[in-house]
């Protein structure tokens, strides 16, 4: 099936929260608030909902049984939080040094990106972007991202002393594994009209508006399963208004992939049991 479509999704289209189903809830709560620099909005003995201010944009969901995901099953990569300075990612960088171990750093042209785990093994990346105007561009005008190293002494040298995230930091994208390119491809570009942005060997990056990615999946590690056990629960994409949520409803309605409604939206579980949702930003 052809990746091109005219129905693509609004410029102000974005990702709003995400979900991860924890083991140890106390643990992760902590991490999230202490290393991450997230604010714990709402705690209960099931769960913890975390963000900046008033905004959430993690969601803890508690399991009393043992989780633990399969080494074959598809979902999450990395949760991407994006922050609005350099100030605001060399304070990052203070906390992962002084409460955590610190996974990596890279510079992807684009944007300035640090890397970690959590305690149960989910994939964080913490970044600014750079100015939209200053993005690499390949010749056909495509955004061109790269892997180069970060200059982590810089990074350090901008940081302000706050020990949390500041306001207006979101999630920027996220970033999948799945067992199949072409699957992910059907659903989040024809269907649902994310545009590619980026597509190479074993990986594609799609997004509205022109961004760089709002959504990327990979198949580095070879997964074959769904999603299951801890780990993704879910993530959400926020649009602008009713009609472009009554378009994807409509599109989603004649695809293979089982929708429901929610209070906000719709659900979709899509390619390798991947749960998104859908609403309308308010």
């Amino acid at each position: 099936m052809s990746s091109i479509t005219t129905n693509v999704l609004p410029q102000q289209t974005r990702i709003g929260r995400t979900a991860l189903r924890v083991n140890d809830l106390e643990e992760m709560t902590g991490f999230y608030r202490d290393v991450v620099g997230l604010d714990v909005l709402h705690r209960t003995d099931t769960g913890s909902v975390l963000g900046v201010e008033d905004t959430s944009l993690l969601i803890l969901e508690g399991e009393e049984d043992g989780l633990h995901r399969h080494r074959s099953g598809a979902g999450l990569f990395h949760n991407a939080f994006r922050v609005p300075s350099r100030e605001a990612l060399g304070d990052a960088l203070a906390r992962i040094r002084e409460h955590w171990q610190f996974g990596g750093a890279s510079d992807h042209g684009v944007s300035e990106a640090l890397y970690l785990t959590d305690p149960e093994d989910n994939g964080i990346e913490i970044y600014r972007d750079r100015p939209r105007e200053d993005w690499p561009r390949s010749d056909d005008g495509s955004v061109r991202m790269g892997t180069y190293p970060l200059d982590l002494e810089t990074v350090e040298g901008a940081a302000a002393g706050d020990s949390g995230l500041p306001a207006g930091t979101d999630i920027g994208h996220v970033h999948l594994e799945v067992s199949s390119l072409e699957a992910f491809r059907e659903f989040y570009v024809d269907t649902v009209g994310f545009e590619v942005q980026v597509d190479e060997p074993g990986a594609v990056f799609v997004s509205a508006g022109g961004y760089h990615h709002h959504i990327g999946a990979n198949t580095w590690n070879q997964r074959a399963g769904p999603v299951e056990g801890r780990g993704l629960s879910w993530f959400e994409v926020l649009l602008p208004d009713t009609a472009a949520l009554d378009a994807i409803q409509a599109r989603i309605a004649d695809g293979q992939y089982p929708a429901t409604e929610t209070e906000k939206g719709i659900a979709v579980t899509g390619p390798n049991e991947i749960e998104v949702r859908f609403r309308i930003e308010t």
